[in-house]
């Protein structure tokens, strides 16, 4: 779809295939432009040295973000073994070498199961979490370091396998939103009585939307764009009549047991032809109440 012809309202998800060098802020620049759609986000940052999935917003969908953003990721990337750097990944500076060349497979693979579950995590400086307000790699940048809490995530695979290179690993890790995998390779290299560092990182999937969904920022176009049904599409749905459609539309609480609503949600609430009408969040035991409603009338 050529620049000149995109619709301001275009409302939906894209799925990028992010390449080297592009910030995930350059990203959203440019399916600004692409789409004419003033009102677009990301879920879930990828650093410029990083490839693959990014999902992208546009028009209403980017009020979904957080719910994209909290599903699964996974990972593939190579752990050098020998220097850890100033950022955890080959974009920082050697802070410091060790003779790491009598570690084998079997001695990485354990240390990689001691890292697998649900583990505590310290965000790493060059991140884009907040503290006080501040980005902390913005803080990294002035060279500041301010203490950070350590976080519960969950690492349900760390696969590790050797390489062609000596001192290289390649590994495969699928994780919860918010794990840091260039954390992943730096404990892996103090579990190993070293240093260790990331690099070639690609995301292979955010939740169902992977790497063959997606397109590089630059072969994009209309047909690209994901409905807003779609963009839930790994959240269980409700599917709902016209009359309860309308209630939805108001922010009225729908009752559970009615709807047929298990779990701990949130659900995508459809209506007619799979439009998304609202996401529902549990209210208590009995109610659902609104997250977030798309569609105000019916």
């Amino acid at each position: 779809m050529p620049e000149a012809d995109a619709v301001s309202d275009t409302c939906g998800l894209v799925v990028v295939d992010k390449e080297r060098g592009w910030t995930s802020h350059d990203v959203v620049a440019r399916c600004r432009r692409l789409f004419g759609q003033r009102r677009v986000g990301h879920a879930g940052t990828l650093d410029p040295g990083a490839t693959g999935v990014l999902l992208v917003a546009l028009g209403r969908v980017t009020r979904l973000t957080r719910f994209l953003g909290a599903l699964p990721k996974s990972y593939a990337a190579e752990i050098v073994l020998g220097a850890a750097t100033t950022t955890l990944d080959d974009e920082g500076e050697v802070v410091g070498r060790f003779d790491m060349s009598g570690v084998t497979l079997d001695q990485a693979r354990h240390a990689a199961r001691e890292l697998t579950g649900e583990i505590m995590q310290t965000p790493p400086m060059v991140s884009a979490r907040k503290v006080a307000g501040e980005r902390l790699y913005r803080l990294a940048r002035k060279g500041i370091e301010v203490d950070r809490d350590a976080r519960s995530v969950h690492v349900s695979r760390f696969d590790v396998d050797a390489t062609d290179t000596a001192g290289v690993l390649r590994i495969g890790v699928d994780c919860s939103s918010g794990t840091y995998v260039r954390t992943l390779a730096a404990d892996l290299g103090t579990a190993l009585g070293g240093g260790a560092h990331l690099r070639n990182l690609r995301r292979l999937a955010v939740g169902s939307f992977s790497v063959d969904d997606a397109r590089p920022v630059d072969a994009l176009s209309g047909d690209a764009v994901l409905s807003p049904a779609e963009a839930m599409r790994d959240y269980p749905q409700l599917q709902v009549d016209h009359d309860v459609g309308s209630a939805v539309g108001h922010g009225a609480r729908l009752e559970r047991a009615e709807l047929g609503a298990v779990g701990e949600g949130p659900w995508a609430v459809v209506g007619d032809q799979r439009r998304l009408l609202a996401v529902y969040e549990p209210n208590d035991d009995a109610w659902l109440k609104p997250a977030v409603v798309l569609v105000t009338s019916q």
